[in-house]
């Protein structure tokens, strides 16, 4: 008798608006951060003041009801208030005030372990088109980690591959707390984290030198998407914001 073979599970991308739901995107933030950097969050959640501000999505498993991936996204219209993007934290941000048109910052996206097949990140970009679209967004913008395991390598390599961009960059991005020099052998084959080559792939530029995250023990690199550049092979992901 042949082995029945479960269908994937159900998953349905939310906007998250209630306190619960945000604590829960909280929690999954803590517990994927938690065991990928080896970080400690009080009371199992991941959050600052700027999650106040945000609008949070979320890809929910329907058979668990579980969420399962989330990310939120700051207005950058919302910096006058703040005082900042969560991005200035890390960065000297040169040309942010001169950018023309609205602006969408991304930040804290993850995935949880056994959902990383494509599906979630999928079901995450095209809520995002549409709230792109909706609010006739031209730059989506935020930071990406490279793991430090390598001693900086990678983030290294990912530079001087960033550097070949012939693009000149809208923002000019200058590190807060730069890294170390690391010499790259010119035989180094980049390595890139999912999410930082999904990026790169929509059209996304590295924008300056990483920046080094003590906390998290990560090279935080900041990127640029401008719609206008958007890889028409990955566009599909977005058609409803271009």
């Amino acid at each position: 008798m042949p082995i029945p073979v479960s269908a994937p599970p159900a998953l349905r991308a939310e906007r998250l608006s209630t306190a619960a739901d945000i604590r829960a995107a909280q929690r999954l933030r803590a517990a994927v951060f938690g065991s990928t950097y080896g970080v400690h969050f009080a009371d199992n959640l991941d959050q600052d003041p700027y999650d106040a501000h945000c609008l949070h999505l979320g890809v929910r498993d329907l058979r668990s009801g579980e969420l399962i991936a989330t990310t939120r996204l700051l207005d950058g219209r919302r910096r006058e208030r703040l005082g900042s993007l969560y991005s200035e934290s890390e960065f000297q941000l040169e040309g942010l005030d001169t950018l023309q048109g609205p602006l969408l910052e991304i930040g804290r996206t993850c995935v949880a372990p056994g959902h990383r097949t494509g599906a979630a990140i999928a079901l995450l970009w095209a809520e995002l088109a549409e709230i792109m679209a909706c609010g006739d967004y031209r730059y989506l913008m935020g930071c990406a980690s490279v793991p430090m395991a390598d001693g900086g390598l990678q983030a290294a390599a990912l530079l001087r591959q960033a550097a070949r961009d012939e693009r000149i960059p809208a923002i000019r991005a200058t590190p807060r707390r730069p890294l170390p020099f690391v010499a790259v052998p010119d035989n180094l084959v980049v390595q890139l984290p999912p999410l930082l080559k999904a990026y790169l792939r929509l059209g996304a530029q590295v924008c300056g030198a990483p920046c080094w995250d003590p906390e998290f023990g990560v090279a935080d690199v900041f990127i640029l998407l401008k719609r206008e550049d958007l890889c028409p092979r990955y566009a599909r992901h977005f058609k409803a914001a271009v």
